[in-house]
């Protein structure tokens, strides 16, 4: 599938895609129904930028349970998907029945040179996964586009205390992935990564990210459905873990006893020459 494959193997062996998949399917109904919308903003500006509509064919990597799928087909778009996490596709199979879905790895796309108009990856792919973009390089027509998003490192971020709390109480094989995860978020990293396939960086934004919940024990379903969630669950248990993520919540808690949190989450735009 590429002419990567020295570091594409490197790629699978630092994130290891099937593990990566059962951590976020692992809580794949509260995700699909709690927290994916986190991304409406951001999704909306790279599909405004891309155009899309009908004679567009769009790939997302990392689709998740087809959140950005169902806005683009609404569009008229025609879709494909891609996730790690079986459960995720599987709901996703249900919200766009009409898109070509797989499960596997971003690392190894299952589609041919130049077949697809737009790519997008919605906090998909993140530091560490270069060979992710050059997948994406080789399956994009020349003259597409592609916009990924991630989370900033401005403010406001105020998931980044229940964040913390995940890191704290995780294993320690999993602390440097995540700190690898999260470079994407420095200035520059991402157009870096994105030039570093063969792509052009034609735009960088930025939105605030919006998630609401009602009351705790939805704010914690919702904070406990994300991956890097799993393995501090698996590691220090629920019950030990759950009162320290609402405690970390307790400033974003509004005067009618739910949670609000705003986040900062940029998105990038670049194109493929030709």
């Amino acid at each position: 599938m590429t002419n990567n494959t020295a570091t594409a193997t490197t790629a699978h062996i630092e994130h290891d895609w099937e593990t990566a998949g059962k951590a976020w399917g692992a809580g794949a109904n509260d995700w699909a129904c709690l927290f994916e919308h986190y991304s409406h903003d951001v999704l909306a500006a790279i599909l405004q930028r891309s155009a899309v509509g009908a004679d567009t064919h769009l790939l997302d990597i990392a689709c998740g349970s087809g959140w950005a799928l169902r806005h683009a087909e609404g569009m008229g778009t025609t879709t494909a998907g891609i996730d790690a996490a079986p459960a995720l596709i599987d709901i996703a199979r249900e919200r766009v029945p009409n898109s070509d879905l797989r499960v596997g790895s971003m690392f190894d796309l299952p589609w041919a040179d130049d077949s697809f108009d737009v790519v997008t990856s919605i906090n998909g792919i993140w530091g560490g996964c270069e060979p992710a973009l050059v997948e994406a390089f080789r399956v994009l027509k020349p003259g597409g586009e592609i916009g990924i998003s991630f989370w900033g490192d401005g403010k406001p971020f105020d998931l980044r205390s229940a964040f913390i709390v995940f890191a704290m109480n995780s294993p320690e094989w999993h602390l440097g992935g995540m700190k690898k995860t999260n470079k994407i978020a420095y200035p520059g990293v991402a157009e870096s990564m994105l030039e570093a396939a063969g792509f052009e960086v034609t735009e960088r934004g930025q939105r605030i990210s919006t998630l609401e919940w009602p009351d705790e024990e939805t704010a914690w379903r919702a904070m406990a459905s994300v991956g890097p969630a799993i393995p501090a669950i698996d590691n220090v248990g629920r019950d030990v873990l759950r009162p320290q993520v609402i405690e970390a919540m307790e400033p974003c808690r509004t005067r009618l006893g739910g949670f609000r949190f705003r986040n900062d989450h940029h998105f990038v735009m670049a194109c493929k020459p030709g």
